[in-house]
C-alpha cells in the first residue's frame, strides 16, 4: 500500500432521488478524515471538491420507462472523478473518492481499470453495499443511475457510460464481489445468476459468518492483485449508520463490518477506495459520517493488536 493517499471529493447526488449525499465528502472532513489516517502514518493530500454541473431544477415526474435521469450531468461528474483518478494512480498515490452518490465509481473504477490493465495487473472490486446496482436502462424502476455504475462497469450501460477503460467493460464478471447485499430487484436477481456475478448476501453473512465471507471474497487476491473497495454507507444496518439515503434494515454490524475491513487491511493489497452515499441531511449529529471514518481506520490498517 502507497505512503500517500488522495482525498478526491465529490460533492453532487445527481445519480440519486434522494437529495443530500453531495454533503458527504465535507461530513467526512468534519469527522476528521485526513487526521485519522495521518495518525496511521500516512501522508493525506486533499484535493479538495471537484466541480461540476448542479441538479437540474427540473425533475422528470413522474420517471418515464427506460428514462435515464441527469444523463448529462452524471457523465459530466464521472469525468471530472477519472480524471482526478488516473492523475492520483499517475502520481503514485492512492485515491479515496469522497462521494457524493454511488453513480461515481463509474469514473473511479474505470480509471483504475487502465491502470490496473496497463500494469497487467488484476483486478478485484469488492462492493460493500445494500444493493447491487446492476440495473440497466431497460430495468430501472426509477431512473437513478446511481443504481447501475455495475452494470455500466461491466459494459450493459449506455454508451456516455461505458468504454473509459479502453474497452467497453471496465471490468470482467469475474472481478466484482458484493458483500452484504440485500435489496435487490427481480431484474437484477436474473443478471446476477445471467452472468455468474460472486454476491455474498445477508444471507450467507448470516449463515457462514463475516470471516469466512471475506476468506472466500479474497481468495483469489494475490500479489498481483489491485484491490479496490466501493464502499456504500447503506451497506450497514441502519441502526449504526442511519445517515443515507436509500437504508435498508437487516444489514452488517458496525463489528462485522470492521473485521470486514481489517481482513481487507490484511491482504496489503488495497489500492484504491470509494466511499459513497452518506447523507448528512439524513443524518444524526453527523454520526454517520464518524462511523465511516472509524471503519476506514480499520481498511488502512488499525487493529487492537499488531498481525
Amino acid at each position: 500500500m502507497t505512503a500517500t493517499l488522495e482525498l478526491i471529493g465529490a460533492p453532487t447526488d445527481v445519480g440519486a432521488s434522494v437529495r443530500g449525499a453531495g454533503m458527504g465528502p465535507d461530513a467526512l472532513r468534519v469527522a476528521d478524515l485526513a487526521g485519522t489516517l495521518e495518525r496511521l502514518g500516512f501522508t493525506v493530500m486533499d484535493r479538495g471538491n471537484l466541480s461540476g454541473p448542479g441538479r437540474p431544477r427540473t425533475e422528470p415526474t413522474p420517471a418515464r420507462l427506460h428514462t435515464l435521469r441527469h444523463l448529462d450531468e452524471v457523465r459530466t461528474w464521472n469525468r471530472a472523478v477519472y480524471d482526478a483518478t488516473d492523475h492520483a494512480l499517475g502520481a503514485g498515490h492512492l485515491p479515496i473518492l469522497l462521494g457524493g452518490d454511488h453513480c461515481l465509481a463509474i469514473g473511479s473504477i474505470s480509471a483504475i481499470a487502465w491502470h490496473v490493465r496497463k500494469r497487467g495487473q488484476k483486478l478485484r472490486v469488492l462492493w460493500l453495499d445494500a444493493h447491487s446496482d446492476v440495473n440497466t436502462q431497460d430495468t430501472s424502476p426509477s431512473g437513478n443511475i446511481h443504481g447501475m455504475p455495475v452494470a455500466c462497469l461491466l459494459g450493459h450501460g449506455p454508451a456516455p457510460l461505458t468504454g473509459w477503460s479502453g474497452e467497453r467493460a471496465a471490468i470482467e464478471h469475474d472481478a466484482i464481489r458484493f458483500i452484504g447485499i440485500r435489496s435487490v430487484d427481480t431484474d437484477e436477481r436474473s443478471a446476477i445468476r445471467t452472468l455468474g456475478l460472486n454476491a455474498f448476501d445477508m444471507r450467507h453473512i448470516d449463515e457462514h459468518g463475516m470471516r469466512t465471507t471475506m476468506m472466500e471474497a479474497l481468495q483469489d487476491v494475490d500479489e498481483n492483485t489491485h484491490l479496490h473497495v466501493s464502499f456504500d454507507l447503506d451497506c450497514l444496518d441502519p441502526d449504526y449508520a442511519p445517515g443515507v439515503g436509500t437504508a435498508v434494515r437487516g444489514g452488517p454490524t458496525w463489528r462485522e463490518m470492521q473485521l470486514c475491513m481489517e481482513m481487507i487491511a490484511d491482504t496489503g493489497r488495497l489500492g484504491s477506495v470509494d466511499v459513497v452515499e452518506l447523507n448528512p441531511a439524513l443524518d444524526i449529529r453527523n454520526g454517520t459520517a464518524e462511523v465511516a471514518v472509524e471503519l476506514i481506520e480499520s481498511l488502512f490498517g488499525k487493529s487492537t493488536l499488531t498481525r
